[in-house]
């Protein structure tokens, strides 16, 4: 059962550096902890954000055994319960959830293959008004609107949602991914190449058609589009060019009914 244990901070760095404490000592799966606050919350690529006390949903789960497809899964659950809260919401390949271009939530695993587990950070605007944000991303960013209080009815819809998404087979979860695509048909480029996104493929890659070809991309690196999003104050560690998968892959065809 997601959710069950939870261990909830009024402060602390990072939910995620909390969870990875207790993974390897045998927490169970669905292990869950909560921030009121965080001090040091992290994106991908090392980057970081804030947000003002008792306004976010913090939360950190433990997976175990884990599908391939957890990041755009989760994306899919968040952006269930946005639709659910009357805030239709697009995924920003791999790991942003949007509404109307403005990021509302950012979605980090950090992954033990070896271990058989993973961490999945979720960092959602819930209650933080317009004034609530720095000026730098009072135009960027997004939130659900809900009062304070309703952090802790929206972390029970969340869990509901995930425990759905997490185990849906990969081909529902690339089919509600591609639905709400906002990436497609946008410029997109990195250090040394850029084209137009084309959509996802079956291993969960962003298609890109650089004008001479299709390639795939398996991690974003420092991707930059049209659609730059923030959930909080970030500042990059470091720059890395996004990985091209091994082998070109063709423009991604209409999801089918069976499983791929």
């Amino acid at each position: 059962m997601l959710g069950t244990p939870r261990r909830h901070y009024r402060r602390t760095d990072s939910t995620n550096e909390r969870l990875r404490e207790l993974a390897p000592h045998g927490a169970p799966h669905g292990t869950l902890v909560t921030a009121s606050e965080q001090t040091a919350g992290r994106g991908r690529q090392g980057r970081s954000w804030t947000a003002p006390p008792n306004r976010a949903l913090l939360l950190s789960l433990l997976i175990r055994n884990p599908n391939r497809l957890l990041p755009l899964a989760a994306g899919a659950a968040v952006a269930e319960l946005c639709d659910e809260l009357d805030h239709p919401a697009q995924i920003k390949w791999p790991n942003d959830v949007l509404i109307k271009n403005r990021k509302v939530a950012g979605i980090l695993v950090e992954s033990r293959p070896q271990a058989g587990w993973a961490i999945l950070g979720i960092g959602l605007n819930v209650a933080l008004a317009p004034d609530d944000f720095p000026p730098e991303l009072q135009n960027t960013a997004a939130s659900l609107r809900r009062p304070p209080e309703a952090i802790e009815d929206t972390l029970q819809r969340l869990l509901t949602s995930l425990a759905h998404w997490t185990v849906a087979d990969d081909q529902a979860v690339l089919e509600s991914v591609r639905t709400r695509d906002a990436l497609r048909g946008r410029p997109v480029s990195w250090t040394g190449g850029g084209g137009t996104a084309a959509g996802i493929d079956g291993e969960g890659r962003l298609v890109v058609n650089t004008g001479a070809g299709h390639i795939a991309l398996d991690s974003p690196g420092n991707l930059s589009s049209g659609l730059r999003q923030r959930l909080g104050a970030r500042r990059p560690r470091r720059r890395s060019c996004p990985r091209r998968a091994r082998r070109p892959a063709p423009a991604p065809r209409r999801p089918g009914s069976a499983r791929s």
